[in-house]
């Protein structure tokens, strides 16, 4: 058997640990910059907000509804995630962090796992206090149904334990396809034009056709509604084989050295994130875009990459290339709203050989820096010791409606009265 624990409407569920007064009230969050809105309390949704919409467009809406918004505190959701983590840890023998807030979990050998399930649900509520759903079933496809289930059926009491088949027939026959965990966007159009619509309709599906269109992943999922096992337990998942920091701007940036400052910052996160997998990369890309929604002014959208001269996750050397980069697709008549970088082509710091030409000494020195960086921040907190090409203001997004981090910050501990 395998469990799906997903923490339900995690951002905001989060905000309401520290402000009771907001149980049973519509809550949104915020992306960065305050641009579009990613977590909706239950209140919210009945109240009409789509997901994904911009926050301008909702004024009104917030007003007349009395909803209560708030700009992503990622440090606060980071830390609460990983108090549900450990609780999970706790009680099972191993778990799968799928995302910030779901991770699957293996129930082989439990007896009960029904009351197992119960008992972490409301220890998670007791000692962090954000509610979770917990599916129950013979594959990591169905657990996620499960899941789904126990967060929309109140009378689950949050946990669905589902495992006979004819039970999971029953479900099927009227679960949307469309929402099926490895069925996409792309295939869900495909088969809803099919007039497949249901879980169960697929199902009936002949092996030989899924195979055909859909391939081995599309086969997987097949069986796995089937109650075969075919997507494995990953207690360690695999490293990342690319990594992305991208940001918007509050406003438009014409100076190179503002952008400089920028992209090094962006670059230091990235590389930090890298040595945190024990990877290191051969490639590296950046790119610049103006504002695209001012259709009446000059566009400039432009991304270059190179390829390093030998692996590395040193931050001095990948932020030397970042800003090279920038300078080469860098146009001083145009204003920029967003930029970026990325990582890619890794390999695991175990399987590097060093250069014939390398210096060992330079590459050992290079190492003990960028270990004592990692430990400094991580101990006094992120930007504690940056390079100086970093700039002395660190980069700010707009978060008019940011709750303090509770948990992470001691000047922002909750006072208590």
């Amino acid at each position: 058997m395998y469990g799906l624990c997903d923490c339900n409407n995690f951002f905001a569920s989060c905000e309401r640990i520290f402000r009771p007064d907001l149980e049973g009230r519509p809550v949104v969050v915020l992306s960065n910059n305050d641009g579009c809105v990613v977590a909706r309390s239950n209140e919210a949704k009945k109240a009409g907000v789509p997901m994904g919409i911009p926050a301008f467009q909702i004024k009104d809406l917030v007003r007349k509804a009395g909803i209560t918004m708030f700009s992503a505190n990622y440090a606060l959701y980071g830390d609460i995630s990983d108090r549900v983590m450990t609780i999970l840890r706790e009680f099972v023998p191993n778990i799968e962090i799928y995302s910030i807030d779901e991770a699957f979990f293996d129930l082989t050998g439990i007896a009960d796992p029904e009351k197992l399930c119960r008992t972490i649900r409301e220890t998670i509520r007791k000692n962090v206090g954000v509610p979770v759903s917990i599916g129950i079933s013979p594959t990591k496809t169905l657990a996620k149904i499960a899941s789904k289930l126990a967060k929309s059926y109140p009378k689950l009491n949050g946990c669905c334990y589902m495992y006979r088949p004819q039970d999971i027939s029953k479900v099927l026959s009227t679960f949307p396809l469309n929402d099926v965990w490895g069925i996409g966007r792309r295939y869900g159009k495909r088969f809803t034009a099919m007039g497949i619509t249901t879980a169960q309709q697929f199902v009936d599906i002949p092996r030989e056709e899924i195979q055909a269109g859909m391939g081995i992943t599309g086969l997987k999922t097949w069986q796995e509604l089937r109650g075969i096992p075919c997507i494995p337990y990953e207690a360690n998942p695999e490293a990342k084989q690319q990594i992305r920091f991208t940001r918007s701007f509050p406003k438009e940036i014409y100076k190179l050295e503002t952008l400089e400052d920028i992209v090094s910052e962006f670059t230091s996160r990235a590389a930090e994130k890298l040595r945190g997998q024990n990877s290191m990369c051969r490639e590296i890309g950046v790119f610049i875009y103006t504002n695209i929604h001012h259709e009446n002014d000059a566009q400039h959208c432009e991304s270059t990459m190179a390829t390093l001269p030998d692996y590395t996750n040193s931050t001095i050397d990948l932020v030397r290339q970042a800003r090279t980069l920038l300078r080469r697709i860098y146009r001083k008549q145009y204003g920029y709203k967003r930029a970026g970088i990325w990582l890619s082509h890794f390999i695991q710091e175990k399987e590097y050989h060093n250069n014939l030409f390398d210096s060992l000494e330079t590459d050992d020195r290079d190492k003990k820096l960028m270990s004592i960086l990692d430990d400094v921040n991580k101990t006094f907190g992120r930007s504690t010791l940056k390079l100086g090409s970093e700039g002395l203001t660190p980069f700010k997004m707009n978060r008019e409606h940011l709750s303090p981090r509770y948990t992470t910050d001691w000047d922002e501990l909750l006072t208590v009265k």
